[in-house]
């Protein structure tokens, strides 16, 4: 059974950091391209970033680029987000997903997804 399990959410300042984690589980972490994706209330889920398998390829949203860093640790199992110069409209719920594909932006090649966790930026 496949599990992503995200962890790192919380409240903090404008201009604050927070550093998001994904552990994951039953599957082959170094098999799976990683995402990132963002659901704002009352706004569809958006795409944030993503890494290959190998880390030699990333993918940002172009409102993140500059503040946000995607990294992982094939060793742990674990995807993060690095998250700096945070703005209020970063608040949202933060997802990450795993996909077989090669690294990619859209949803729809992602095939396992965690619960999520929640980002509140004060202004």
């Amino acid at each position: 059974q496949v599990q992503l399990v995200e962890s790192g959410g919380g409240l903090v300042q404008a201009g604050g950091s927070l550093r998001l984690s994904c552990a994951a589980s039953g599957l082959t972490f170094s098999n799976y391209a990683m995402g990132w994706f963002r659901q704002a209330p009352g706004k569809e889920r958006e795409f944030v970033a993503a890494i290959s398998w190998n880390v030699l390829i990333t993918y940002y949203h172009d409102s993140v680029k500059g503040r946000f860093a995607i990294s992982r640790d094939n060793a742990k199992n674990t995807v993060y987000l690095h998250m700096n110069s945070l703005k209020p409209e970063d608040t949202a719920v933060y997802y990450c997903a795993a996909t077989r594909t090669a690294v990619v932006r859209s949803e729809k090649w992602y095939d396992y997804w965690g619960q999520g966790t929640q980002v509140t930026v004060s202004s």
